[in-house]
């Protein structure tokens, strides 16, 4: 802001959208993260230890990749839809 009276010009509006969606990215990436690891752990580890054997290994690779398809196909659809309700699409 310079001596504008406090209001932004086009371009900081622009470069504080920019920011703000970025931060709303990052905390979603948080939270899918978060979501993906207490549903697979809870799912996969059936006794905590200090490691994880290969049952539990293979049961986490499948639940993550599948968490994250269905995360993936989710949003495509979610997409599609706000642009299609826009008439853009």
């Amino acid at each position: 802001m310079d001596g504008s009276g406090g209001k932004l010009t086009g371009a900081q509006k622009e470069e504080l959208m920019d920011t703000v969606k970025q931060q709303i990215a990052v905390a979603n990436a948080h939270e899918l993260l978060k979501k993906m690891t207490e549903k697979c752990f809870n799912k996969c580890v059936v006794r905590p230890g200090t490691s994880l054997d290969n049952s539990e290994t293979k049961c986490l690779n499948l639940c993550v990749d599948r968490f994250v398809d269905a995360y993936n196909i989710t949003t495509k659809s979610y997409g599609t839809r706000i642009q299609r309700e826009k008439g853009l699409f």
